[in-house]
């Protein structure tokens, strides 16, 4: 009898999917360089996101200073930097779905997962980093590069 089948049992996860519990907590967009980019959709789903999806090595981008959803990168071939145009474009979608997104240019932390945690009491999408980067980028909507997709002959 499968997991899920089983009385009490969780449904099955899909990391790569957004899939936690059988529960969507993100919305999939694949980089130009063929990674998968996992975008937030509420306070919880980004708590689920990044401290139950993500894998260490992963990478993960907030917009700093500000609220909005958490973006993370799969890396499972444990890539020490990412390719230019992934963390280009997950730095965007981090501005993008944030409340600075209409800002212009944004800085966006960003950390290994490895490097985000949850103290207790903290609001859900509140998190803590040890180590971060900043980078700076356009924002970009998911929806709008489902647009861009469409519209390409």
């Amino acid at each position: 009898m499968p997991a899920r089948d089983r009385p009490g049992q969780p449904a099955p996860s899909d990391p790569d999917a957004g899939v936690w519990q059988g529960r969507d907590v993100a919305r999939r967009v694949v980089s130009p360089d063929g990674m998968t980019i996992l975008v937030g959709r509420t306070a919880a789903d980004n708590d689920v996101l990044s401290l139950k999806l993500a894998a260490p090595n992963d990478l993960w981008f907030h917009v700093a200073g500000g609220s909005g959803s958490h973006v993370v990168v799969r890396n499972p071939d444990g890539l020490v930097s990412l390719p230019r145009e992934t963390k280009r474009l997950a730095a965007s979608l981090a501005a993008g779905h944030s409340k600075a997104r209409r800002g212009g240019r944004v800085a966006v932390h960003m950390a290994r997962a490895r490097d985000v945690s949850k103290r207790r009491g903290l609001a859900p999408g509140k998190v803590f980093l040890r180590r971060f980067d900043t980078v700076h980028a356009n924002p970009v909507r998911a929806e709008d590069l489902e647009q861009e997709e469409q519209s390409e002959p």
